[in-house]
């Protein structure tokens, strides 16, 4: 009876300690100064009360001093290694934009069977764990804007269509052919990691040429026949409070992307254009109250990772009087906490 009962204790303790399937995820690179939306981010899953823990694929290049500073805010720091397109190719491509081709190494994060990515610039003012539920085999992202200046070596802006507002100007069939794809903003989306998918897309990266928004106009492509638009509440781009306000509910947003020049809330200054408007100075003091906000600092135990969760559930079957202790409370192992 005791051996009976000592093996049952060990069998839940191996289960309480696996990972979740689940997270959430963003990418850092350099020793600039984006761990502080990291942090931010952070902070603002656990004010929402998230079930997801963070996921930072960070390059070699971060500093440790970094990676202590978002470890001790909860995240789960995973090293991935840099991607590039071909060197002769990248002259094509925005220089910052070429880095975040490394941004693709999340598909091979495959200890979690759904991601939701977010830009280290993104703040979560709702809960927005529901995007975990979405059905499966697709690519989910909100639609992008074309109207800023960032875009005017599109057609699509030289001739002032939107597919933000279809009502608009009609796009030209007979001059220019079918109308452009719909066309997704690659700060935020819902993806399934996937080693088959990873190597689809390093493979179809060592063909492609780059253009200016290479990884998303490349994502963009790559997932053409997969993506399907969800509401602009998960993943408000700041322009579209001057372009479309029409579009725009500001009350029901559940993200913010902080994605428009001088608008980083770690560097505001209220200068640069469109950054003195009273619903952006509130958007950057409400970020910055979470950031702010000693409470909702980290204070919980060390993250399990799937390979931690291994060994422990391997010690379990090897000594059941350990994972019995567990059961007691004697030794403690935590699953991954909710809200990083």
């Amino acid at each position: 009876m005791a051996t009976e009962l000592v093996g049952k204790m060990a069998a839940k303790a191996t289960m309480v300690t696996r990972p979740a399937t689940r997270a959430y995820v963003t990418f850092l690179a350099g020793d600039g100064d984006y761990w502080k939306g990291v942090v931010g981010l952070a902070k603002g899953l656990r004010k929402v009360g998230s079930a997801y823990p963070l996921v930072v694929a960070v390059l070699p290049d971060v500093p440790e001093s970094h990676r202590r500073i978002i470890i001790s805010q909860g995240c789960i720091v995973r090293e991935i290694q840099p991607l590039y397109p071909p060197e002769n190719q990248t002259q094509f491509a925005m220089a910052y934009y070429v880095i975040i081709y490394s941004k693709l190494r999340i598909w091979e994060i495959v200890e979690y069977e759904r991601m939701v990515y977010l830009d280290a610039d993104i703040q979560v003012f709702d809960n927005i764990d529901e995007l975990f539920e979405l059905p499966k085999g697709h690519f989910y992202a909100v639609m992008d804007c074309f109207c800023e200046k960032t875009w005017s070596h599109s057609p699509q802006y030289k001739i002032g269509y939107c597919q933000q507002c279809p009502n608009g100007v009609a796009w030209p069939t007979a001059e220019l052919g079918p109308p452009p794809a719909l066309y997704f903003n690659a700060g935020m989306f819902v993806h399934e990691p996937s080693m088959a998918t990873a190597k689809a897309l390093l493979d179809t990266l060592r063909v492609t040429t780059p253009t200016p928004f290479a990884e998303q106009d490349f994502l963009n492509v790559f997932f053409r026949e997969q993506y399907k638009p969800i509401p602009l509440i998960y993943n408000l781009v700041l322009a579209m409070l001057w372009r479309h306000p029409e579009n725009v509910q500001l009350e029901e947003v559940k993200a913010v992307h902080y994605c428009a020049a001088g608008s980083k809330p770690w560097r505001y200054t209220g200068k640069e254009a469109n950054m003195d408007r009273e619903d952006i100075k509130t958007l950057v003091n409400k970020w910055w109250a979470i950031y702010d906000d000693e409470s909702l600092d980290f204070k919980g135990l060390p993250y399990v990772t799937a390979a931690d969760a291994d060994e422990v559930e391997a010690a379990a079957a090897k000594k059941p009087l350990r994972a019995a202790l567990v059961e007691a409370g004697t030794v403690k192992y935590v699953t991954a906490p909710s809200a990083a």
